[in-house]
C-alpha cells in the first residue's frame, strides 16, 4: 500500500465526517418526513441510532454481524446463516437491515437463527460504535454492495474481520462507481475479502477502486435459496383447495416505473385467461392498497389473503411479506415482476428452483449472470411488453421442458454458501477484536495509560537489570492482563503433577494485612488469611506443598529453602516479576477476556504491551469451553509468539465444602434455589459454572477481587435470602477464606456452601514434559 493512500483515506474520512455534522439536522428532518408518512418508522428511531436491547450485550467478542438490507437480502441470508451455524458453532449472529419490510421478512425467516435483528444504524460514527460495542462481533459481514464508510472504518480500527458478500453492483450504479473510484476505493480497500457474484462484477468491484487481490468470485447466494413449504393453516392453501382443479399462474415482486405500473397488465393477461386463477404479489408493502383498488376497479373476482374473504375467487392477492417463496410450488407458471418497469429486475430462481417456466420482461440488468445463465439453456421465456404476458403465459404452460431446464439452470450454480460460510469461519477464526469505550471515558483514559506503559517500561528495564536467580529451578505462572485467570487452579493442578520434584510456591498475594515475609514450610494452614491472602489459603488447603509469601520473591525463595527441601519452585503471578530469574514462563489467557480489550490499564486491562507475549515458553487458554473463538485468540497469540506451544483447559467442578468440612458431589445441588455470591476478578467464570451445574440461583451478587465481607453484608445476604425463602447460600471456595471467623453467626438460620474447582487441561502430560524439559534438562535460567 502506497504512502500516500492512509494519507487520502484519512482525508477523506474527515470529510465525510464534517459532512456528516452539518447534515444530521437535515438527516433528523428527513427521518420525521419518513415518520409523518409511514408511523411505523417511529419505532426504529432508537436503532437507527445505535440503540440495541441491554440484553443483547455480549461479554466477550464472538459474534458475526450481517447486514441484510432488505426483503431480498433477507431471504438470500436464510441458507448463510444456517451454514454458518455449521462453520463458527456457538457464534451467535446478528442480522441488521434497513427497511421495515426487510425487517418482517428477517425476524420470520430467521426465527431461531439469528440472535438478534435490528434497524442497521445511520452512518454516524457514535451510533457505528454503540452497535459494535455491544454485539462486539468478531467479523463484520456486508451483503452485495451496501458501502458505509464508518461501519467499514470503526470495524477495521477495532480488528473486526470485514466481508462482502454476494456483492454485485448494477448497471445504472456502476457510472458513478466508476466516477468516484478514488473514494469508493479508499473504503473498499478496508475490508478482508470481497466475495462477488459474478467474473463480470469481480471486474466491477476492481473498477470501483477496489484493490483486485481483495476480490475474488464465489457465486450468487441466491442460487442455493431453499424453499420453504407454507404452513398447513396458510390462506394460500385454502385459496388454492376451493378450487384445485384450475391452474394457477403467479405474478410475483409485480412493481411500477414512471411509465408502467406492472399490475395493469397483469390485470389484462387475468382478463384474457379463461379458466386460470391468479396469485399477485407486489414487491413493496407501500403499494398492496393501491393494487387492491385496482383489482376492485377490473370487476375481476378478487380477494385478499390477509382477509380471504372469498377463498373461491379468481384472484388472490398476496399482501404478506416472505411468504412468496412458499407459493411458487403451488403454481403452474410464474411471471417475474420488476422486468416489464425499468426496475432493473428481480430474482428468476426462486421460481425456476421449484420447477416452474418463467417468464420476464426485457429488463434483468441486475441479474446479468443469471440472465446469461438461463438464455444459455434457453431456461427463460421474454416479453417485450405487457400485451404479451397472457399469450405467453397460455404457450410455456404447454411447454414442460422449460421449468426443467431452469431448474437445471438454477440447480447447476449452487454452492456459493457453502463457499461464502468457508471465508466467513476463516476471518472469524483470525479475528479477536479490540474494545472501544464511549467518549469521553475514552480520551482521558488514553492519556494515563501512555503514563502506565511509559512507567512498566522503566519498571521492567530496571528489574532485569537487577535479576537475580535462585539456585534451584523456577517455573512462572502468570499472565498479561489484571483481573482473574483461573491462575490458582492451574497452578495447583500443575502443581500436583510435580509432587514428586519437591515444588514449593512463591506467592505474593493482594489484600494482605502485612508486607512481612510469611513462610509455610509444610503447607499448614494454621495461618490467619490475614497473613497469608485469599489465594495463598487454597495453596495451604489444596496443595500442600511449602509456600513463601512476600513481595520480594528472591528473598521469600531463600528463607524457604532454608527450613524446607525445595528442589523446584512455581512463582504465582510472576511474568511481569522479572527481579527473579526463570527457567520458563507459561502465561494464562482467559478465553473470556484474553487481551484486556487490547489496550493498558486503565484504559483496557492489559499489564504490559502484547509483545511481551513473545517472552513465553507456553499458553493455557482457560475457560475455554466458554468462548465461542478461541481459535481466534490461538491466531492472535501466534502473531506475538510463533513458537510457543497453546494448551486448552476447562473448569472442572470438583466438590461442594460445607463449614464443617461436609463434601458433597458438584451435582448435589441441581435444581436447588439458592443465592450466589463472589468476589472474583471474573466473576462471570462462577456463574458459568452455576449454570453448567443448574444450580438455580436467584440473585448473584459480586464484588471486587479479594473482597473481605464484613459482618454488615453477610447480614444483608441473609436477609434477602430469607425475604424470598430461600435458606441456601453459595460461593467460591477463595470467597471462603474471606468470611471472616463468625460467619455462621451472621448467616444463620441459612447454610452456606462453597465450590472446590480443579482444572482439565488437553494435553496436560504433554505440557508437564515441555516443563519438565526445559526446567530440569536446561536449568541456565532466562
Amino acid at each position: 500500500m502506497s504512502s500516500a493512500l492512509p494519507l487520502r483515506r484519512k482525508a477523506i474520512f474527515f470529510l465525510y465526517r464534517t459532512v456528516q455534522s452539518v447534515a444530521l439536522p437535515v438527516v433528523l428532518l428527513w427521518f420525521l418526513i419518513r415518520c409523518a408518512r409511514n408511523p411505523n418508522y417511529f419505532g426504529t428511531f432508537g436503532e437507527r441510532f445505535g440503540g440495541l436491547p441491554a440484553s443483547w450485550q455480549k461479554t466477550t467478542p464472538g459474534a458475526i454481524w450481517l447486514h441484510a438490507v432488505s426483503v431480498g437480502e433477507a431471504l438470500a441470508a436464510l441458507p448463510l446463516v444456517e451454514e454458518l451455524g455449521r462453520v463458527t458453532p456457538g457464534a451467535p449472529v446478528f442480522v441488521s437491515v434497513s427497511t421495515l419490510a426487510g425487517r418482517e421478512t428477517a425476524e420470520s425467516k430467521l426465527a431461531g437463527l439469528a440472535a438478534g435483528v435490528f434497524y442497521a444504524p445511520f452512518d454516524f460514527v457514535w451510533a457505528v460504535r454503540r452497535v459494535l460495542r455491544r454485539i462486539r462481533p468478531s467479523v463484520v459481514v456486508v451483503m452485495e454492495t451496501e458501502i458505509w464508510p464508518n461501519l467499514y472504518r470503526e470495524a477495521k480500527r477495532l480488528g473486526c474481520g470485514l466481508v462482502v458478500v454476494n456483492g454485485r453492483i448494477s448497471d445504472r450504479a456502476l457510472p458513478e462507481y466508476r466516477r468516484h473510484a478514488w473514494l469508493f476505493g479508499s473504503v473498499l480497500g478496508l475490508c478482508d475479502r470481497i466475495l462477488a457474484q459474478s467474473d463480470e462484477m469481480r471486474r466491477r468491484f476492481v473498477e470501483a477502486g477496489a484493490p483486485p487481490g481483495l476480490v475474488e468470485t464465489a457465486g450468487n447466494l441466491k442460487y442455493d435459496f431453499q424453499p420453504r413449504a407454507l404452513p398447513a393453516d396458510s390462506p394460500v392453501l385454502r385459496f388454492i383447495a376451493a378450487d384445485s382443479s384450475r391452474p394457477v399462474w403467479i405474478a410475483a415482486s409485480t412493481s411500477a416505473d414512471d411509465r408502467i405500473e406492472e399490475e395493469d397488465a397483469v390485470i389484462e393477461a387475468q382478463k384474457a385467461l379463461t379458466g386460470w386463477r391468479l396469485i399477485v404479489a407486489p414487491r413493496k408493502p407501500d403499494r398492496f392498497e393501491r393494487v387492491a383498488r385496482k383489482f376492485v376497479d377490473s370487476g375481476l373476482r378478487f380477494t385478499r389473503r390477509s382477509k380471504t374473504e372469498d377463498p373461491g375467487a379468481d384472484v388472490l392477492l398476496l399482501d404478506s411479506i416472505g411468504e412468496l417463496g412458499g407459493v411458487f410450488a403451488h403454481g403452474d407458471v410464474v411471471f417475474m415482476g420488476g422486468t416489464l418497469a425499468d426496475r432493473g429486475g428481480h430474482n428468476v430462481l426462486e421460481p425456476a428452483i421449484f420447477g416452474k417456466p418463467v417468464i420476464a420482461g426485457p429488463h434483468l440488468e441486475n441479474f446479468r449472470d443469471i440472465e446469461a445463465q438461463f438464455q444459455a439453456r434457453d431456461a427463460l421465456a421474454r416479453i417485450e411488453a405487457g400485451a404479451e404476458l397472457g399469450a405467453a403465459v397460455l404457450r410455456v404452460s404447454r411447454d414442460p421442458e422449460l421449468g426443467r431446464r431452469g431448474q437445471e439452470a438454477a440447480e447447476t450454480q449452487r454452492g456459493a454458501t457453502a463457499r461464502t460460510a468457508s471465508v466467513i469461519g476463516a476471518l472469524y477464526n483470525s479475528r479477536f477484536p479490540f474494545e472501544r469505550r464511549a467518549q469521553p471515558w475514552w480520551a482521558l483514559m488514553w492519556l494515563f495509560s501512555k503514563l502506565w506503559q511509559a512507567g512498566s517500561a522503566i519498571d521492567r528495564k530496571r528489574q532485569r537489570a537487577r535479576a537475580r536467580a535462585l539456585p534451584v529451578p523456577v517455573v512462572s505462572i502468570g499472565n498479561i492482563t489484571a483481573g482473574g485467570t483461573g491462575k490458582t487452579p492451574v497452578t495447583l493442578e500443575i502443581v500436583r503433577a510435580f509432587a514428586n520434584e519437591k515444588p514449593g510456591v512463591l506467592t505474593r498475594v493482594h489484600g494482605r494485612l502485612t508486607n512481612e515475609i510469611v513462610l509455610a514450610p509444610t503447607g499448614t494452614e494454621s495461618f490467619h488469611p490475614g497473613l497469608t491472602g485469599d489465594e495463598a489459603q487454597l495453596y495451604l488447603r489444596q496443595g500442600r506443598v511449602p509456600l513463601g509469601i512476600g513481595a520480594d520473591r528472591y528473598e521469600t525463595g531463600i528463607r524457604l529453602l532454608s527450613v524446607s527441601p525445595v528442589r523446584l519452585f512455581f512463582l504465582d503471578d510472576g511474568f511481569q516479576h522479572l527481579r527473579l530469574r526463570r527457567n520458563f514462563d507459561l502465561v494464562l489467557i482467559d478465553a473470556l477476556h484474553p487481551f484486556g480489550g487490547g489496550h493498558l490499564l486503565p484504559q483496557g486491562r492489559l499489564r504490559e504491551p502484547l509483545e511481551g507475549l513473545g517472552r513465553a515458553g507456553a499458553f493455557v487458554i482457560t475457560r475455554s469451553d466458554d468462548a465461542p473463538n478461541v481459535s481466534a485468540i490461538e491466531a492472535k497469540l501466534r502473531l506475538f509468539n510463533p513458537s510457543a506451544p497453546v494448551f486448552r483447559s476447562r473448569v472442572k467442578p470438583r466438590q461442594w465444602v460445607g463449614p464443617h468440612g461436609e463434601v458433597f458431589e458438584p451435582e448435589a445441588f441441581r435444581g436447588r434455589r439458592c443465592i450466589a455470591f463472589c468476589g472474583l476478578g471474573n466473576h462471570r467464570s462462577f456463574w458459568r459454572t452455576l449454570d453448567q451445574l443448574s444450580v438455580d440461583t436467584e440473585h448473584r451478587f459480586d464484588f471486587r477481587d479479594h473482597h473481605r465481607y464484613a459482618p454488615s453484608e453477610l447480614r444483608r445476604l441473609a436477609r434477602y435470602a430469607m425475604d424470598h425463602g430461600i435458606d441456601t447460600l453459595v460461593t467460591t471456595a477463595k470467597d471462603s477464606v474471606n468470611l471472616g471467623t463468625e460467619y455462621e453467626q451472621q448467616l444463620r438460620p441459612l447454610q452456606l456452601y462453597w465450590l472446590e474447582i480443579g482444572v482439565e487441561i488437553e494435553n496436560g502430560a504433554e505440557l508437564i514434559e515441555l516443563i519438565r524439559s526445559r526446567t530440569f534438562q536446561s536449568p541456565e535460567p532466562l
